[in-house]
């Protein structure tokens, strides 16, 4: 197994893990427990989204560049976004579901696409620091 193989399947399974780490923190953020006002509730639930898309990308693009990841997953939130404004039979069936609403929404919002690009600037500034420091040679 070569050098590169073995690097990108380690940054595949850490960007798994931290996949599930945010799919774990949104469900409890969107948990009816904690009393959290809505509009908290409901942004921070799509920030967190918005940072799944990333690190989610980040799984299947683990060597790519920060910047065009970033750019991938913010065209993709946003195409998810609009597509809520299509309502077939069949994907307002799918949105219905709380696996649905969840995955996909129920509603346009131009407020969930800007929190989505939130997370995403967030997640991706992280990342692009954690890989500039793990790239620096020890000493530097």
């Amino acid at each position: 197994m070569s050098r590169e193989y073995a690097s990108a399947m380690k940054l595949r399974v850490i960007y798994a893990v931290l996949a599930l780490a945010v799919i774990a923190a949104g469900l409890l953020w969107r948990s009816p427990e904690f009393h959290l006002p809505l509009a908290i509730t409901k942004y921070g639930g799509s920030i967190l989204w918005g940072a799944l898309v990333y690190v989610s990308l980040r799984v299947v693009l683990p060597t790519a560049s920060v910047g065009a990841v970033a750019c991938l997953a913010a065209v993709l939130a946003a195409m998810v976004e609009f597509s809520q404004l299509l309502h077939w039979p069949w994907l307002d069936a799918f949105r219905s579901t709380r696996f649905g609403v969840l995955l996909i929404g129920r509603f346009f919002s131009w407020w969930d696409i800007a929190s989505y690009w939130l997370g995403i600037t967030v997640v991706s500034g992280i990342d692009f620091v954690v890989r500039s420091r793990c790239a620096k040679p020890p000493g530097n």
